[in-house]
């Protein structure tokens, strides 16, 4: 059996994906990037394998994407997350025509087609206050690790609101409305639902078209959810199992397979040529 990988290096984890010939996910890992994207790289790949029980001769064909996708060593070939996330979500949604991927260091509104292909696209990598970050750094700023941040929301009652664009700005805002007596968790609702909005911002600039599927690692959030659906107005669909952090691993290893597929057919025309 032709098992293929996706690694998708961000800049803050590393996720693989293996899928065997009927696309069913036999392994998947998730670490730590740091500052050696090679060897994150291999660590990332080995974990999955052990996940799947496999060793690294089983992998017929190995697709890298993300931030440090051209620093993977073993990498086969290298696909944009554009593409690699379109493709994740068209799987698991086949419906899917928006997709944001919302992560760390940037935000990405993707309109594709029926086939899961780009057909548009819109990127949010100015400012740490359109992204991930945004919420990390409030965390921090009120005494709270990245883990905090969802059950800190959920505990909220009212959202205090966090209006600025600039992340600068923004922890201005936060530091003032602490001084003010206001709660951390509505502080981090209010930033929630900032966030929320300036992704959906970012989807109406792309054209955007239902169905909507949203990934990334902001996807284990509720709140965060639960604001994106009330910010485009309509149902969101989230990959279940937290498998939003690995939409881009599993578009890669999906165009992996799709790779040694097309490999395999020029090699038997050659052949019979």
């Amino acid at each position: 059996m032709a098992y293929t990988a996706g690694i998708d290096i961000g800049a803050n984890y590393a996720k693989v994906v293996i899928l065997d010939e009927e696309r069913k996910i036999v392994g998947k890992s998730m670490i730590r990037t740091g500052f050696n994207y090679p060897v994150a790289a291999e660590k990332s790949l080995d974990a999955a394998l052990e996940d799947a029980g496999l060793k690294r001769d089983d992998i017929a064909y190995v697709a890298a994407t993300g931030f440090g996708r051209y620093m993977v060593p073993f990498r086969d070939i290298q696909i944009t997350e554009l593409t690699c996330h379109a493709k994740g979500a068209w799987f698991m949604f086949p419906n899917t025509r928006t997709v944001l991927d919302v992560g760390g260091s940037t935000i990405k509104a993707i309109r594709c087609d029926d086939k899961g292909k780009v057909k548009a696209f819109r990127l949010n990598d100015k400012c740490a206050a359109g992204t991930g970050a945004f919420l990390e750094k409030t965390a921090r700023y009120m005494g709270y690790d990245t883990g905090d941040i969802a059950a800190l929301a959920e505990k909220s009652q009212e959202m205090v609101s966090v209006s600025s664009v600039c992340a600068v700005f923004a922890e201005s805002e936060v530091i003032n409305h602490l001084s003010s007596g206001k709660k951390p968790e509505d502080i981090m609702n209010g930033s929630i639902v900032s966030l929320a909005g300036r992704a959906a911002q970012l989807m109406k600039r792309v054209g955007m078209e239902k169905e909507y599927t949203v990934t990334g690692g902001m996807t284990r959030i509720k709140g965060f959810v639960d604001a994106m659906a009330k910010a485009v107005k309509s149902d969101v669909n989230i990959l279940a199992d937290d498998m939003g952090q690995w939409c881009g691993a599993l578009g890669a290893a999906i165009l992996s397979q799709d790779r040694v597929r097309k490999l395999a057919q020029l090699k038997e025309a050659s052949q019979t040529a």
